[in-house]
């Protein structure tokens, strides 16, 4: 086996830390419409496009201030909005020149990005490709 590509073909699993897990879970299912396909004592366990997230419980997690996962999507508009009418407020970031609603465009196009925060503070992203 290449050592170099030890990891190419493994399955990712995405671990985002809260620190209210009665909070956040509702947030993941009920706001970004995550399918939750387990729960344990350590995790909340969601599914991201066939890939688990697990929503672990970490009680002094502290949240950073730059983007922990991102996801892609086919219309950043329609997700916007559809974020926007749950009650999601998104990021705004001075010099960017995003749009009325926190769209920012690629100075070459190539992708336009929404940013907001999770209940404990997490920056997550969606992000249209051209």
């Amino acid at each position: 086996m290449d050592p170099q590509g030890i990891l190419a073909g493994a399955r990712p699993v995405v671990i985002i830390c809260t620190r209210d897990r009665a909070r956040a879970e509702p947030f993941y299912r009920d706001v970004l419409g995550l399918p939750q396909t387990g729960s344990d004592a350590f995790a909340a366990v969601f599914d991201i496009g066939g890939a688990p997230m697990r929503l672990s419980t970490v009680a002094d997690w502290t949240a950073h201030e730059h983007t922990i996962f991102g996801f892609a999507v086919a219309d950043i508009d329609a997700v916007a909005a559809s974020l926007a009418a749950k009650g999601v407020a998104f990021n705004r970031y001075p010099g960017f020149g995003q749009d009325e609603r926190g769209v920012w465009t690629a100075p070459d196009k190539s992708a336009r990005v929404a940013w907001f925060k999770d209940p404990d503070g997490n920056v997550l992203s969606v992000t249209e490709f051209s």
